[in-house]
């Protein structure tokens, strides 16, 4: 998938991506944002991090586009990481919202 922010795109995970933009989605319903780094896969087949500011205000899309299996991007701790912030924004008393999600 591509992230598509602030007028570029970074190529990334499926798993990745959907994790971040549903984050983004749970910070807006608590209305607070933070910074969060995730891998991206650079122009070269180089993997680097790239920092998203993600909340109320983020216009972030995750966008599916064709890539090798083989170029996948999988990072099951960053990916586990944000399901566990969104988790730990969960109502008190419960909630329905996040459920869905995750």
């Amino acid at each position: 998938m591509v992230i598509v922010y602030a007028g570029n795109e970074f190529r990334t995970g499926d798993d990745i991506a959907l994790a971040l933009v549903d984050y983004s989605q749970a910070l807006a319903r608590v209305n607070t944002a933070e910074s969060v780094e995730v891998p991206v896969r650079d122009d070269d087949g180089q993997t680097s991090s790239a920092v998203f500011l993600v909340g109320p205000a983020s216009q972030l899309v995750a966008k599916r586009v064709p890539s090798p299996e083989e170029d996948e991007l999988v990072d099951e701790a960053v990916t586990e990481e944000l399901r566990a912030r969104i988790r730990r924004l969960r109502p008190a008393a419960g909630g329905e919202f996040i459920d869905e999600w995750i």
